[in-house]
């Protein structure tokens, strides 16, 4: 049984007098006792009526197995002017600024404003925005803060009436009579005189949902219909939605303004909110989709729609699928057909022709030659071409359907393919390009061309993962990365530092794998230097072995990278506190832990630890601010860093690259990691992956 609280009572008590007033005190009507009671029960029963219909939120879709409330899960969303989303003209400048911002399309070069505000700012609005935005969820709440009356963010005295457009059809377009039956169903009496005098008085908030929802048919006619209510009702409040691709105008008294994407703030509030019975693990839950390992699933979750689903799966399994194909093959399949599904949505009718497996198959191939040529964004003109290729080319395929109307029906429908600026496009989610993409390559067989044309490319790491997890077994596409990998180690000295490492590494006394191993002496071996490829080696060693305890022996690396850098620097700083005493210790506190750490084979230290004593007898315990030549902090450091080598029985050459070896180590590193999370991604045998572990980061070609 509905059960409203005091506040809401008082409000209803309120309405109730508004009600009274508007219609029939100020008609000269008489008020009797049955009257206001009768418009009280309405009242209630309107208030009751709205929350049950547009406060409770339950999608099967969406994994969700119970009904929200709109209050416990609503986050605020902010919105943007249209205009200045058209600020970019060209393919190249879309490019510059994605690569800049990083993953994910947001470029907004305006201001984000609360929409509540806009609402309250604005008497008339066009709300835009893409699929699953949120903008049905944005009317809602608007209308649930108008009920609230005194005590809401919506400062207008005005009664809310929501309608969804989709119910228009031939037969009946009048909005007034729409706003009638919402009153008589409530029991409002004489609701046809009731709503008339209401919109004379401009008392209502009428929330118009979902115009991109109306069938082509009819859309004009209810455009028509609109404006001749808001011209004759000019006085009422108004706000309309529509998908972008959709809106052609027609509303010239109306300000137009666009749902912005989820930013990180407001996606860690819906976290907050959707897990407010769980505080920890709703943090959990943050923690790790802002992790880099889940950089592709975040940018999902800038759109309040698959927020929702990675919350529902995060609370079903406690946390996110290492094999995110599924996950993502999962949202996609909720974009392309089962949001519209579930809401009712009627379809275009090039559908009927155009079945969901042929338009995921062509739009996997738009993804596939977009991403190969290294374009995230591209023209009309080439979609339209390459759709019409499809569409002659596929047996089955529709011959007779026009290329540029399938492109509109996917873009308006579905919006998985977003106009960014005039006739240039991207996909809607650079994952679903991705997910796309690596669809294709399973389906087409393209595992040897991906490996060799894209293993080392950074933009393509998410596809590697998505195929992994695609396939239904990984273990071809992971010897074929094994042995491109090899062949990335193409100079002397960086084969004498994979075969170095091998070698210090084999056999030793812990019980650690002997590639992990590898990986740690690798790492050691790149102390001297600390730069991005030693980063590189440390995500490698813990990708081969997390439960490894080895924070001290890297604390001790980054410490010995970090007075190396200095001292081997073309000025050193002369600020710096830094003086060799510190650096000589620091090598031999690492070295200790080395020989605690027994990562290596018959590590003896005590020759290292002579050394140290009589350089540290000769080298003055002095700072930067004695002058010294920069040719004498040259000659120390060398000292020092041959000690070092000749400790990890490594030339100096090996470890200390040029630049062009350097990259090529960049290389050689990622290429490893990404195997190994490519083997947690997919389906691996033990044998196959036993094969490739006992040869990683080793010479052998056996």
């Amino acid at each position: 049984m509905w059960t409203p609280d005091p506040i809401l009572l008082e409000v209803i008590k309120k309405l109730t007098s508004l009600v009274i007033d508007t219609v029939w005190k100020q008609s000269g009507e008489k008020i009797t006792e049955q009257l206001q009671k009768q418009v009280g029960n309405a009242i209630e029963k309107y208030v009751r009526t709205y929350e049950e219909r547009h406060c409770t939120l339950k999608y099967a879709c969406l994994r969700m197995d119970d009904s929200l409330r709109l209050e416990e899960i609503y986050t605020d969303v902010q919105v943007l002017e249209p205009r200045e989303l058209r600020y970019f003209q060209s393919n190249e400048n879309l490019e510059d600024l994605f690569r800049e911002l990083g993953r994910g399309f947001q470029f907004e070069k305006t201001t984000r404003q609360a929409g509540i505000a806009v609402a309250n700012q604005f008497p008339r609005l066009v709300v835009l925005g893409s699929p699953g935005i949120g903008k049905s969820t944005f009317l809602k709440k608007v209308g649930l803060e108008a009920l609230k009356w005194e005590t809401s963010g919506y400062r207008h005295e005005v009664i809310p009436v929501l309608l969804e457009l989709k119910r228009f059809d031939a037969s009946q377009t009048d909005i007034e009579k729409f706003i009638a039956a919402e009153f008589e169903e409530c029991g409002f009496p004489e609701a046809a005189t009731f709503t008339q005098r209401m919109l004379a008085a401009g008392k209502l908030l009428v929330l118009l949902d979902g115009l991109d929802e109306v069938t082509s048919h009819h859309v004009d006619r209810a455009i028509v219909q609109i404006g001749n209510l808001v011209d004759r009702y000019d006085e009422n409040r108004f706000i309309t939605s529509c998908r972008i691709a959709a809106y052609k105008g027609g509303f010239p008294r109306f300000k137009d303004v666009t749902m912005a994407n989820f930013d990180d703030r407001q996606i860690k509030t819906f976290i907050d909110r959707w897990f407010h019975r769980e505080p920890k693990l709703a943090d959990q839950c943050w923690e790790t989709l802002k992790s880099p390992e889940y950089a592709a699933a975040k940018e999902l979750g800038q759109t309040p729609l698959l927020l929702t689903l990675l919350c529902a799966v995060y609370s079903e399994s406690l946390t996110f699928p290492k094999r995110r194909a599924t996950l993502y093959g999962e949202a996609l399949e909720v974009w392309l057909k089962n949001w519209a599904t579930e809401r009712r949505v009627h379809r275009d009718p090039i559908y009927r022709d155009l079945c969901l497996e042929d338009e995921q198959i062509l739009l996997s191939e738009i993804a596939y030659k977009s991403l190969s040529e290294q374009q995230l964004f591209f023209s009309k003109k080439e979609l339209t071409k390459q759709i019409k290729a499809f569409l002659t080319s596929t047996l089955n395929a529709p011959k007779h359907l026009d290329a540029e109307a399938v492109l509109k029906a996917i873009q308006i429908q579905q919006g998985i393919l977003v106009e960014r600026a005039r006739n240039q496009y991207s996909f809607s989610h650079l994952t679903f390009q991705e997910y796309l993409t690596a669809q294709y390559i399973v389906e087409e067989g393209l595992l040897e061309e991906l490996v060799k044309q894209h293993l080392t490319s950074r933009s393509w790491r998410e596809v590697f993962l998505l195929v992994s997890g695609s396939l239904r077994s990984a273990d071809q596409l992971l010897v074929l990365m094994a042995r491109e990998t090899r062949k990335l180690v193409g100079s002397e000295n960086l084969y004498g530092l994979v075969l170095g490492s091998s070698l210090i590494a084999a056999d030793s006394e812990d019980n650690y794998n002997s590639a992990s191993n590898r990986a740690v002496a690798i790492f050691i071996a790149l102390s001297h230097d600390k730069t991005y490829h030693q980063n590189l080696a440390l995500k490698l060693v813990s990708a081969l072995d997390s439960s490894r305890k080895l924070g001290r022996l890297f604390k001790f690396v980054d410490e010995l990278a970090g007075h190396f850098i200095i001292y081997r620097s073309v000025v050193p700083t002369s600020t710096s506190e830094t003086s060799f005493q510190a650096l000589l210790e620091t090598v031999y506190m690492l070295a200790e832990e080395i020989e605690k750490a027994k990562v290596f084979r018959k590590s003896d230290s005590s020759i290292l630890f002579e050394q140290l004593r009589i350089l540290k007898d000769i080298i003055p315990d002095d700072r930067f601010t004695k002058q010294k030549s920069i040719e004498e902090y040259s000659e120390i450091t060398e000292i020092i860093l041959q000690s070092w080598c000749n400790y990890l029985c490594l030339a100096p050459e090996w470890v200390d690259l040029p630049q062009r070896e350097v990259f090529s180590l960049r290389d050689y590193l990622y290429a490893n990691e990404l195997i190994v999370q490519c083997r947690d991604a997919g389906r691996v045998s033990p044998q196959v992956w036993n094969a490739i572990e006992s040869r990683m980061l080793t010479m052998r070609d056996d």
